[in-house]
Formats: structure tokens, C-alpha cells, sequence
């Protein structure tokens, strides 16, 4: 069982961005990322949401204890560019699901790479976390291989999870776990050589 505390909701800084605890003056970021045909197209995100009710979901993420959701800022512009989440939380397996979102002004430039390696360092190192595993749509090896640079590994397969446009896509199941973490830090590719 893991000692994890999701009412905490702390700032991790890195080098180019700084997840911060999500609120008000992330509204505007978020909401223009979430807009993005391209974003919902990468989230298989099928229905439209009003800015009064992303402006009220923003508005509740501090007081969440079950999941952490924090806002992506991007150091060089100040600007909120996006997402990282813990979410599906299970304390007696001491595992949950992570997810990120970032709109176009964060794509490209390793903000995703770096938000992704300061939640999950988080998970493990802080909230005692064993598993943290996550999903991502076959039509997006980009994001992939970035979940693989930071020491995911792919699990299996969920055939035809997707109907987007007509079309069925699978889905990709992925992990890391406390031990691989401890080892390569986020870095996997620093261990092999």
C-alpha cells in the first residue's frame, strides 16, 4: 500500500518548464490547448466542453484529493502550455495513471519530456508510488517515443479502442515502475550506454 497524499499539490521546476498547482490564471492556457482540433484528435476526445464548464473543472483542482492535476508552464514564455495528471488512483496497489496534454505552443521543444520526468519522479520519489502506467493511441508514435525516452515500456495492445472519424485505432498500453525508475531516473538510454 502506498503512502501517497493527492491533496498535496506541489511546484516541481525543471529547466524549461514548472508544473504548478492548477488555478484561475491557467484557465486561458488551458483552455486554448483543449481547443485544438489536434489536441482533441491526439486525446480521442469526442465532446465539446464550454469554457463556463473548463473554467469551473479548472477552478476545482486544488481542492482533488484522489488525483493531482497540475499546470504546464513553459519557462521561456511564462505561458501555460498544457497538462500533466496523476489520476485512477488505486493506494492499495500503489499505482495510478498519468497523462499529459500540450497544445502547440509546448510541442517540440522537450517541455513534454521534462514535465513528464518531474511528475513521475514525483510519483515515485515523493508519493511512494509502485506503478504508473498510461495509454496512448497507435497514431501518435511521436508521443511514444517520448513516453520510451523517459523509461515506458509497452505492455500490450487494446485493439480498435478508438473510432475517430470513421476510422478504428488501437490503443497502447504502457508502464513504469518504482524499480526501473530508481534505476535510470528517468534517463533509460543513460543506462544502456
Amino acid at each position: 500500500m502506498t503512502e501517497a497524499d493527492f491533496s498535496v499539490k506541489p511546484t516541481l521546476a525543471g529547466a524549461l518548464v514548472r508544473l504548478e498547482p492548477m488555478s484561475e490564471e491557467h484557465f486561458e492556457g488551458l483552455w486554448r490547448a483543449t481547443s485544438e482540433p489536434e489536441v482533441a484528435r491526439l486525446t480521442g476526445s469526442h465532446g465539446e466542453i464550454t469554457a463556463a464548464r473548463a473554467r469551473e473543472w479548472v477552478a476545482t483542482r486544488a481542492q482533488t484529493t484522489d488525483r493531482l492535476d497540475l499546470a504546464v508552464v513553459d519557462l521561456a514564455t511564462g505561458e501555460c502550455v498544457g497538462e500533466v495528471v496523476l489520476n485512477d488512483w488505486s493506494p492499495e496497489d500503489g499505482r495510478c495513471n498519468f497523462r499529459i496534454l500540450l497544445g502547440e505552443a509546448g510541442r517540440g521543444r522537450g517541455l513534454g519530456a521534462e514535465a513528464t520526468r518531474l511528475i513521475v519522479g514525483y510519483g515515485f520519489e515523493r508519493l511512494g508510488l509502485h506503478r504508473i502506467g498510461l495509454t496512448v493511441f497507435a497514431f501518435n508514435p511521436r508521443a511514444r517515443r517520448a513516453y520510451e525516452k523517459v523509461g515506458f515500456v509497452a505492455e500490450g495492445v487494446e485493439r480498435d479502442a478508438l473510432c475517430w472519424e470513421g476510422r478504428r485505432y488501437d490503443s497502447v498500453w504502457m508502464s513504469i515502475l518504482a524499480p526501473e525508475w530508481s534505476r535510470h531516473r528517468g534517463f533509460p538510454d543513460a543506462e544502456t550506454g
